[in-house]
């Protein structure tokens, strides 16, 4: 890829990452409860799914799902089941009290793998991605060290956009003082994880 190119692209995957989805909610929900620093796991869960998607899409298989009507409807089925899962768990979860917070019955590794799933089980992905590579391809260069090139790219620029989600809702720990307000906060997460689903069901394929 020419530096011109990589910078389109470049351009494409922040505007990819920034606009809110599941994987969006999901780091917010984490950073608002347990800060940055304990939402890394979730961050990094969230790249494992992507990078799933990446590989099925370079490796010629995101075509075969994307051509499959039965295969794209249960995954997405599967994922908004998974994100209604999700939103009710975060509505009922219990409040904390203050010297809790930084206590938690969520293992980094729970966190790590809800956060995959998240992605793993969104057919949108591996749609988009299908749509985005060959507009960046050189036909007449090697595809593999272009679609390394983007995929790294995409990873990373995620990892930052998600750090920054974290970051910012972080900042809404110390308005979390009482319980009616962190219940209030989780009621809202958990909507919008229902949201997410609802946006999910309401997908179809072009």
């Amino acid at each position: 890829m020419t530096l011109t190119l990589w910078l389109t692209f470049l351009i494409a995957a922040v505007l990819i990452s920034v606009s809110p989805g599941a994987g969006a909610v999901n780091t917010m929900s984490n950073g608002v409860r347990f800060g940055v620093k304990r939402s890394l796991p979730a961050i990094l869960g969230l790249q494992l799914g992507y990078g799933a998607q990446i590989v099925l899409v370079g490796a010629g298989l995101g075509a075969l799902v994307a051509s499959s009507a039965t295969l794209l409807t249960v995954i997405k089925w599967i994922g908004v089941a998974y994100l209604i899962w999700l939103g009710i768990q975060k509505w009922r979860e219990p409040v904390l009290a203050a010297e809790d917070n930084e206590q938690s019955d969520i293992s980094p590794r729970r966190q790590f793998w809800n956060a995959a799933l998240v992605n793993v089980t969104n057919p949108k992905a591996t749609v988009f991605l299908i749509a985005l590579f060959p507009q960046f391809l050189v036909a007449d260069a090697p595809h593999g060290p272009q679609l390394v090139t983007m995929g790294t790219t995409l990873i990373l620029v995620d990892c930052l956009v998600m750090l920054g989600y974290a970051l910012l809702a972080s900042q809404l720990l110390r308005f979390m003082t009482t319980p009616r307000r962190q219940r209030q906060m989780n009621r809202l997460f958990g909507g919008l994880f229902v949201t997410a689903a609802v946006a999910l069901a309401s997908f179809k394929r072009a």
